[in-house]
Order: C-alpha cells, then structure tokens, then sequence
C-alpha cells in the first residue's frame, strides 16, 4: 500500500478511536446522572390509577424506559436512491417533573442507543460525471452496500403532558457516530491506493418527534419519525456526506 495513504488511514483511526473514547464517556456520565436523579423520590401513584393511566403513571415515577427497535430510512435530493436499515437497544430515564410552557408543558427525558447492526443501500459501483475547477469529467465511484455499527450516547427528548390515558407525543434531539467497514458515503475510486474523501466514521446530528401508545402499564408500542444528516466533519479530503434522510423508528418499550 502506498505509505502516504496508509499514514492517513493510521491517522483517521486514531482519531476515531478518541472520538469513540469521547463519546463513550458523555454517554456514561448520561447514565450516571440518570440514575442520581432516579434517587430523587416521586410522588407516589395510586394503584388504581396505575392501572387504568399508564401514561400518568409514567408521568408520576419518572420511570425508566428500554427497548428493543427497528429503523427504515431513505435519503433525499441527491441522496434518494440511498436507502437504510438498522436496529438496537434505547435506554432513557424521565428526569424532571411536570414543568410548565404554555403549550410546551411536559417533562426532559435524556436517553440513548446503540446500534450493533447499520446498513446502508447505495447503487452499485458506477460512472459519475464530477466537476473540478469548471470542468467536468468521470470518474468511477464505488457503492453496494455498507455496513456497519453505530451509537447515539445523547438524545435530549421531551414528553408533553397529555391528558390521553394511551398516548405520549414527544419530540427529540440527538447526535451519535457510525462506523462503517469501508468509508462511508461512495467515493471515487483510483487505480493506486484509496482516495480520502469519506470516511469509515460520520457523525448524526438528528431531530424528530413521535408517539408512545401503551398497550397496558409499563408497556409501549412506539413510533418515531428523525430527520437525519450523516456528515464526517471533514475527517476525509472531502465531505459529501447525505445532507437529509428520512428515518422510521418502531420500538417496543419497558417503562420501570
């Protein structure tokens, strides 16, 4: 391999790799003030009203939640031909009582996932035509599918107060980082060594909204809906990135 490229490729692990550490450690100390806060005692419920207001009740405890769930997603503009599936795990923690904003009135959630299996569907291996300093031409680009894993260490969500004994509407803002086994998104290939315009790692800044429906206390059917930008922050030479995706969230959940 080409000493150059294999600099920059030892480089862009070690950055990845303080990336990870970094994100790693917001994520713990997420959890760890989740559960401070899960000492501060609540209100206690009446177990009628347990039973027959699953919403209130988890308004009352500020209960956990975790889950299992499933992800669809496709791009947009010039990224519609690029489609995504992925599942994990989500664990959250309602951390504050009821707090009042006119038509925003709800409680903060922090949560967070992990994603043990991402993918991405992009077209095949393919001739594109490219513009550099006003002049067109081709080259050839990679595609196919890409997989990898990824983790979302910060999820700010907010559940509105709802007098409805079945539904919690909640809207969200989140961030995380992908690691794909070959860089992420397609990138022209060369014919000695490999270019630097993406990268095996891109960041997730994100935000949506959605709904829990429980099916009876302490569990949920859920649907959320993200708008999502992949962008590698410039590790690479270049940062194409997708610039919007569309994501479909179904989940299950265990609220304790």
């Amino acid at each position: 391999m080409w000493r150059p490229f294999y600099g920059f490729q030892v480089l862009l692990l070690r950055k990845g790799n303080s990336l990870i550490r970094k994100l790693s450690l917001v994520f713990a100390s997420a959890i760890v003030a989740a559960m401070a806060a899960a000492q501060v005692p609540t209100s206690p419920v009446h177990p009628a009203l347990d039973a027959a207001d699953p919403v209130a009740q988890v308004r009352a405890h500020r209960s956990w939640e975790y889950g299992p769930f499933v992800n669809w997603g496709t791009g947009l503009g010039n990224r519609d031909n690029f489609k995504f599936f992925f599942t994990g795990i989500e664990v959250g923690k309602v951390l504050t009582p009821v707090l009042p904003a006119k038509a925003f009135t709800g409680q903060f959630e922090l949560a967070g996932n992990i994603i043990p299996f991402w993918q991405a569907y992009t077209p095949p291996p393919h001739v594109q035509t490219f513009t550099y300093l006003g002049e067109p031409f081709q080259a050839q680009v990679g595609g196919g599918t890409y997989t990898g894993v990824s983790v979302t260490p910060v999820i700010f969500r907010w559940n509105f107060l709802t007098h409805s004994r079945r539904f919690q509407p909640w809207f969200q803002a989140a961030g995380g980082l992908i690691y794909t086994t070959h860089k992420f998104p397609p990138d022209q290939l060369v014919p000695h060594g490999t270019p630097g315009g993406t990268s095996v790692f891109n960041f997730t800044p994100q935000g949506g909204g959605g709904v829990h429906y429980f099916l009876r206390p302490g569990r949920s059917v859920d649907l959320g809906v993200n708008g999502v930008h992949i962008s590698s922050a410039s590790l690479g030479d270049r940062n194409p990135g997708v610039n919007a995706s569309i994501q479909v969230q179904v989940g299950y959940t265990v609220w304790r």
